[in-house]
């Protein structure tokens, strides 16, 4: 049906930007009004065309949903310096907590590290227009289905200019799963079984 990484990644988000647009538009006809919240990894809600993903010939999520709606929507992205994620070592592989790395210099997670803060919202845009300069463009990392800490730096690293990815940044410092499905994940593990999304970061975002 498709060839390649680029052409695949775009139909996939392609097919998740249109079931989007046919929810909000069904929500909108039955009650008049519609808001909608996305969760995903940062990778396919900033805006494509301010990373490297962009300069591949790669679209997202949300970079279709600003080119639909405009200002009308909102990119939340999340960064972290370290902490632990549940991750796995490859595609269909077995769901393993692993340890984050602290985040290489030169990246967007190691400034706002800096600042000594743990946990923030930073409203970076009024909607149309940056409200703070931000250094661009810096390193992000995306965490996702795998992390591989042993090659971070060419597995997980991309540059990017934030001010124009996102609308707001959403900064935890260190970062882990949440309790509930680790809970879950380790009474599946003691019945030997393996849940389903369990390869999801809990982040949201990058990630």
């Amino acid at each position: 049906m498709f060839r390649g990484h680029v052409a695949s990644w775009n139909l996939r988000d392609r097919h998740m930007t249109e079931t989007l647009e046919a929810l909000f538009n069904h929500l909108r006809h039955r009650d008049g009004n519609a808001k909608l919240v996305v969760w995903a990894h940062n990778s396919h809600l900033g805006d494509a065309r301010s990373t490297e993903m962009g300069r591949r010939g790669e679209w997202n999520i949300g970079q279709l949903t600003r080119e639909r709606y405009g200002q009308e929507s909102v990119l939340v992205g999340f960064t972290t310096y370290t902490g632990t994620v549940t991750a796995a070592s490859d595609w269909d592989s077995p769901v393993e907590r692993k340890r984050v790395r602290p985040a290489l210099p030169d990246s967007y997670e190691a400034l706002f590290h800096s600042l000594g803060i743990s946990d923030f919202l930073l409203t970076i845009t009024d909607g149309s227009s940056p409200v703070i300069d931000i250094p661009e463009p810096l390193l992000e990392r995306a965490i996702g289905v795998v992390y591989l800490p042993e090659t971070e730096r060419v597995s997980h690293y991309f540059q990017a200019k934030l001010a124009s990815q996102f609308d707001s940044i959403v900064h935890c410092d260190v970062t882990r799963p949440s309790s509930r499905w680790s809970s879950i994940q380790n009474g599946n593990q003691e019945n030997g079984k393996h849940s389903p999304g369990a390869d999801q970061d809990q982040r949201g975002g990058p990630v």
